[in-house]
């Protein structure tokens, strides 16, 4: 199944944390905090403005990017769980070092 989210929402899926501590400890599943890092799946068309223009979203489907520990809506598409967010939900894009980005 595919999902295309409408106006300024984006679909991100988590990036899982690791499993172990800098120092080697194994964290349990139990203790494990849920990760905010994901990777964006799929992008809305964009918001509208006051005057009713369209405003195209700033991410692209693949950017990896941080969002706030309570963002966004769990779904369940075909056994994988996403998170369905606004645009400005989303705080940044992680961009490996040395690698830019076009300007559009």
């Amino acid at each position: 199944m595919k999902f295309r989210p409408l106006h300024d929402r984006v679909v991100v899926k988590r990036i899982e944390a690791e499993e172990k501590t800098a120092g080697g400890i194994i964290i349990p599943d139990t203790a494990r905090e849920k990760p905010q890092q994901g990777e964006v799946v799929a992008v809305g068309p964009g918001g509208r403005d006051e005057a009713g223009k369209l405003v195209p979203i700033d991410l692209q489907v693949g950017d990896r990017v941080l969002f706030g520990k309570w963002s966004g809506t769990e779904v369940k598409i075909d056994d994988t769980e996403y998170l369905i967010m606004k645009e400005n939900d989303v705080m940044g894009v992680l961009v490996e070092s040395g690698a830019s980005r076009k300007a559009a």
